[in-house]
């Protein structure tokens, strides 16, 4: 009798530890079901936006870095104290893992504290519309900065940049044109670097424009027009010399007495500005006729 009532205990025992033995690993298998299933949720990360501009430039630190301390090192020497390092940091931060239709100035004023330096007084030369005509001309005559010739301007020249909220956070694919939305990384940058760089003029400052567009040479829409004008400070720059540029063999559309021009004068005048307008500025148009030696818009060119 003893015998029987302890081997129905020890059935009962093993009766006991297989059912906790089988909700253990039904436990165990519903933990690692969860898992994959999380695991697989995980890897599925939302896809990056698509844009109608080209994506971020490949190996941007690199670059940004690269040119900064050419920069400082061989070009600017005195301008030894800027912290390149931070610079990167400061413009990385801007816009990584941001919306790109959401970029403000408040993103990019750090970046803009860190690369300030002073320009000297009668050497900056705005452009529209003239871009290759005028960095051209700054890179054979010293005498003269255009914002691309400046710290912040020389690292972002021709660069481009985007978040998104997804990981890694930077798109290399695509970035959106200002046409489809205007607060977008490069925009808001070279907006504000515009301004920056129009505050800083002093003495007296120049502007090269395209006179063969038919559209005329000064447009109120372009950054020139609707930014760099509007933050000249009277009280730094005494005088604005127009250099109104026709390309060699394209058409004459407008001159220093155009619509667009007076247009300009009328809102140069408005500020208190002296102006000087003049027609295919010498020194300028020499520079031009290095490429066309021999086309008869630059016959001229070889008279003394």
């Amino acid at each position: 009798m003893p015998f029987q009532q302890g081997s129905a205990r020890t059935r009962q025992r093993t009766v006991l530890l297989v059912g906790i033995a089988v909700l253990l690993a039904a436990l165990v298998l519903a933990v690692l079901l969860a898992s994959v299933l999380t695991h697989g949720t995980q890897e599925v990360s939302p896809k990056m936006m698509k844009w109608k501009d080209r994506g971020t430039t490949k190996n941007l630190k690199e670059v940004i870095l690269g040119r900064c301390y050419n920069y400082i090192m061989a070009r600017y020497p005195e301008l030894g104290d800027k912290d390149c390092l931070k610079i990167w940091e400061s413009l990385k931060h801007a816009f990584i893992y941001k919306n790109p239709c959401n970029i403000t100035s408040e993103d990019y004023q750090p970046l803009m504290e860190l690369t300030s330096h002073p320009i000297p007084c009668n050497k900056s030369l705005f452009w529209s519309k003239t871009s290759d005509l005028a960095h051209r001309y700054t890179k054979s005559n010293q005498n003269f900065l255009t914002l691309e010739d400046t710290l912040l301007g020389y690292i972002a020249d021709s660069v481009s940049w985007c978040g998104d909220p997804s990981a890694p956070g930077i798109n290399y694919e695509s970035c959106p044109k200002r046409s489809e939305c205007e607060s977008n990384p490069s925009s808001v940058f070279w907006k504000m670097a515009s301004k920056m760089f129009a505050e800083a003029a002093c003495g007296e400052v120049q502007v090269m424009l395209n006179g063969s567009l038919e559209a005329g040479a000064f447009r109120s829409s372009s950054i020139f027009g609707s930014i760099e004008i509007f933050n000249l400070n009277p009280g730094k720059v005494s005088a604005v010399h127009i250099w109104l540029m026709h390309d060699i063999g394209g058409p004459q559309s407008e001159s220093c007495s155009g619509h667009s021009i007076k247009k300009l004068k009328s809102i140069l005048e408005e500020r208190n500005f002296m102006i000087t307008c003049e027609d295919n500025y010498r020194p300028v148009q020499l520079l031009q006729c290095v490429h066309n030696p021999d086309h008869t818009d630059c016959r001229f060119c070889t008279n003394t």
